[in-house]
């Protein structure tokens, strides 16, 4: 699985959520509202999810294995690091 395309969307307003990152696998599949949060140890993703019926938080999609989600977090945050170096789009 390779990730072909990433699209950052910068938020600028409070909070500690940066972006919003949607990603193309394989140039076929699409994973929409990735987010880039500014956590107490740096930089991390946070896989799209639902708000559940019990007040919970559940990913509605994500990676079965630590080094598919090491993977994607890599080429994110690298894409949000690029991203941060360009001029914002008035």
């Amino acid at each position: 699985m390779n990730i072909t395309d990433v699209r950052v969307r910068k938020i600028t307003k409070e909070g500690k959520m940066r972006a919003v990152v949607s990603i193309t696998l394989d140039e076929v599949f699409v994973v929409h509202d990735i987010k880039v949060i500014e956590g107490e140890k740096g930089m991390f993703i946070a896989m799209p999810s639902k708000k559940a019926s019990d007040g919970e938080y559940r990913d509605i999609a994500h990676p079965i294995n630590s080094e598919t989600r090491d993977m994607i977090q890599k080429t994110v945050l690298d894409a949000y690091d690029k991203a941060m170096l360009e001029p914002d789009e008035e």
